[in-house]
């Protein structure tokens, strides 16, 4: 349906002082601190999971070496969708708006829900993270301490979930040093990047910025800061939806991914029996995750 006269009534009359409501800030690109961006010209793509070689094990004199075999573990697919929005406006409306041009500012209000949605659709990949519903290549969610490889299992996960504070940050990143690979070998992983709700972001700067420990008594250096245990600091994402959530983003290759199949695009055109305007935005991306040793999430304690 066209936006008509009758839905403009107001900017069709004169002495209106000022329209709002479209103007307002928006917070931008936040899924770029927490997924890496490729490219794609497919309608989907898929990462494969490749295992090594278990430990080398001891050759006794004159018998024969131990052979091992590697293989492929499991799949990770990346389906693109395509998002759209669009909008027309009746000949008349454009004829007797009385203020200025329709179009340029309905198309602000076009761009701001295309990427309000990109947004919403970055912060699911964590909000859904923790649930059996949205599983991996792997079969299990994003968030999980039985992560099953070749050798066993591992977590990117606390064992009993907890709130943001520096006994449950040490604990992840006591966790994330202990990744292993596929067959079971230690992994050089490093927290980079802290990842918080609206709600944990003075409890993450206390906890990340003070020279000292954090709310106790003792006269202790502040562990984690002193060692640049999270280098990148922290980041607040607007579209996270549990409050008591929080993530660490690791140095692991390959984890957390963004394809880009289509980039936005806008265009208009006129109908020429009714003469409306209709002006349309469209983009086709993905979001997940491939390695899930490239993040570390705790639900919170409550």
């Amino acid at each position: 349906m066209a936006i008509s006269r009758s839905q403009l009534v107001k900017e069709l009359e004169p002495g209106l002082n000022a329209l709002f409501g479209l103007e307002y800030k928006r917070y931008e690109n936040e899924h770029e601190e927490i997924f890496d961006k490729e490219t794609s010209d497919r309608a989907f793509e898929e990462e494969v999971m490749l295992s090594g070689f278990a430990n080398a094990a001891v050759k006794s004199e004159g018998s024969g070496v131990t052979y091992d075999t590697a293989q492929e573990t499991f799949t990770a697919r990346y389906t693109h969708n395509t998002i759209a929005l669009a909008f027309a406006i009746t000949e008349e409306a454009i004829e007797d708006n009385l203020y200025d041009r329709l179009a340029s500012r309905y198309t602000k209000a076009l761009a701001r829900s295309m990427a309000n949605t990109k947004q919403i659709t970055a912060a699911n990949v964590l909000n859904n993270g923790f649930s059996t519903t949205y599983p991996g290549g792997d079969g299990s969610p994003l968030f999980s301490t039985t992560h099953p490889t070749i050798s066993g299992t591992f977590q990117n996960t606390l064992t009993t979930q907890a709130d943001l504070n520096e006994t449950s940050l040490e604990q992840a990143l006591i966790d994330i040093a202990n990744l292993t690979d596929e067959r079971g070998l230690k992994i050089a992983a490093q927290g980079e990047k802290l990842i918080i709700p609206t709600a944990l972001q003075f409890t993450a700067d206390r906890l990340m910025k003070s020279a000292g420990r954090v709310g106790t008594s003792d006269n202790d250096i502040n562990a984690i800061r002193n060692m640049g245990m999270v280098p990148q600091g922290y980041v607040v994402n607007h579209f996270i939806t549990d409050t008591n959530s929080w993530y660490v983003k690791t140095d692991v290759p390959n984890g957390m991914k963004y394809f880009e199949r289509s980039p936005i695009r806008t265009s208009m055109e006129g109908d020429f029996e009714t003469g409306n305007v209709r002006y349309k935005a469209r983009e086709r991306y993905s979001f997940g995750w491939s390695d899930p040793r490239g993040i570390y999430g705790s639900a919170g304690g409550s």
